[in-house]
């Protein structure tokens, strides 16, 4: 079998398995779809602030009447300077578009979020002269998961953060909060197929880690110098079958407390901490 082949037979079967656990699951993904959130819709005063000075294109904003006291009244001042149109609407009327009730009587319609490609996150290293240095989350869904994740990455020196089209959370108004403006300043690729992109990484010389309780070595003693790939797998499931079978190796965090398990954001902070210190 050619290497060309065994790329296409990987790929098959990981969309075989996406698939199975797919219908496997149906039933609790209907009740998600029925709270999907709008990822062109953020809320908040902070986050509406951090957008106006991002690169995000804010297009509309809603806020509550009789409510312009505060920062309220400063966003209504930026969006009057550049001529966005902000509207006076019910309280009911943004508890149906926001995403969470703790919009705080305003909420704004953007611009699509702008995913990148993997290639583009590998330029960013390249112009920067460093190794790569990628966060690959396989089906991530908690959004606050996300957001801490971008934000720690960003900290760290992450070049990107790449996610999958499928099963996971995507860049949306519970992320830009979490993430306390990171998101602006990350870039971050959605892609079909984690396992053919971990073959693409490690064809640029990236070493892919998976992180996982049974490790074959531990955080604090692995060498992360070189082109790094960190993956972080599902908060319950943890890393899928396939995308196991990719990595390089697999790492583990010493832990000497009573709970054996950390929370996947904890985790990438602290594999992503270790790999700036090699960095350092």
């Amino acid at each position: 079998m050619t290497k060309k082949d065994n790329k296409r037979r990987i790929a098959f079967e990981y969309e075989k398995e996406q698939a199975k656990r797919t219908k496997k699951e149906r039933p609790q993904r209907e009740v998600r779809e029925e709270k999907e959130i709008n990822e062109n819709v953020i809320e908040g005063r902070n986050p509406i602030l951090e957008a106006f000075d991002s690169k995000i294109t804010v297009e509309k904003i809603l806020v509550s009447k009789g409510d312009n006291q505060g920062s309220i009244i400063k966003i209504m001042s930026i969006a009057k300077e550049r001529g966005i149109p902000v509207i006076e609407v019910d309280r009911r009327k943004l508890d149906t578009v926001a995403n969470t009730p703790q919009h705080q009587g305003v909420v704004a319609y953007i611009t699509p979020y702008r995913y990148v490609e993997v290639a583009d996150i590998l330029a960013i290293a390249k112009e920067k002269g460093e190794k790569p240095f990628v966060m690959i989350l396989d089906e991530i869904e908690d959004p606050h998961n996300l957001g801490s994740i971008i934000r720690t990455a960003e900290l760290c020196g992450v070049h990107g953060v790449i996610i999958p089209k499928r099963r996971s959370v995507g860049v949306n108004s519970t992320v830009f909060k979490t993430s306390a403006g990171a998101v602006n300043h990350m870039a971050i690729s959605k892609v079909t197929n984690i396992a053919r992109v971990i073959d693409e990484l490690k064809e640029e010389g990236v070493f892919v880690y998976g992180a996982d309780m049974n490790g074959d070595s531990r955080s604090h003693e692995t060498n992360f110098s070189g082109g790094v790939g960190l993956v972080i797998g599902n908060e319950g499931k943890g890393l899928s079958r396939l995308v196991r079978e990719k990595c390089d190796g697999i790492v583990s965090i010493p832990m000497v407390g009573k709970v054996n398990s950390l929370n996947a954001s904890v985790a990438a902070g602290i594999l992503m901490y270790e790999v700036m210190k090699s960095r350092l």
